[in-house]
Order: structure tokens, then C-alpha cells, then sequence
């Protein structure tokens, strides 16, 4: 369970320096410490204000077929960066939106390498 979390852990952070890495409007500060903060925080903000979120647009949810999920993915993004100084995003629109959207890719991607990394290691 501990090592679960720990991957996802280190699954988001490594998916944020994706993110800061390929968008111009995203950028962390910090190094290392400074992703694995944010992914914790993004964490937390996400388990807490994205399933209220979630919960609260279900209906807007099923009739974009799912297309609000980015929306409240980039919600949950500007929350994370109002609250650290370590995630800079410049502007809401079209930077949190993409920011999302890579992010989402990014942490499936990453997820799929380490943990298929992981099972063939056992």
C-alpha cells in the first residue's frame, strides 16, 4: 500500500516536469523537492476539491462525455498554484487547460513504463 502511494508519488512529479517541460507557460521551481511537493499537493487538492468538483458537475460531466474533466482538472491546477510559489502557470486559459490535458497524458504514460517496469523486475 505504502509503495502504491509512493509510486503514484513519484508517477505525478516526474508527470509534472513533463508538463513544465514541454509547455512555455508552465514552469517549477525547486528542483526535485519543488516536484515532489507539487505532485503532493496537487495530490491532496485533487482527492479533496476535484471529487467535490466531480461530484457537484456529474450531470455537465455525462452530457460533454467527459470533456468537463479537463476543466476541473485545470480548476485543480490553478488551486495548486495560488497555494505554492513553487508552480507558476501564466494564465488560466489556455495554459492550465493544456497543462491538463499533458499532464493527464504525461501521468498515464509514465504510469504504464514504471509500473509494466516494475512487474517485469518481480
Amino acid at each position: 500500500m505504502l509503495r502504491n502511494f509512493l509510486l503514484s508519488w513519484v508517477v505525478v512529479a516526474v508527470a509534472f516536469a513533463i508538463t513544465a517541460w514541454l509547455l512555455g507557460g508552465v514552469s517549477v521551481s525547486g528542483g526535485i523537492r519543488g516536484y515532489l511537493w507539487i505532485s503532493l499537493l496537487f495530490g491532496i487538492i485533487n482527492a479533496i476539491v476535484g471529487t467535490i468538483l466531480r461530484i457537484l458537475s456529474l450531470p455537465f460531466i455525462i452530457l460533454t462525455l467527459g470533456l468537463v474533466l479537463v476543466l476541473i482538472n485545470a480548476v485543480v491546477l490553478a488551486i495548486t498554484d495560488s497555494l505554492t510559489g513553487d508552480l507558476t502557470i501564466n494564465s488560466f486559459f489556455w495554459d492550465a487547460i493544456w497543462a491538463a490535458i499533458v499532464l493527464s497524458i504525461a501521468t498515464i504514460a509514465v504510469g504504464w513504463v514504471v509500473r509494466g517496469a516494475a512487474r517485469t523486475a518481480s
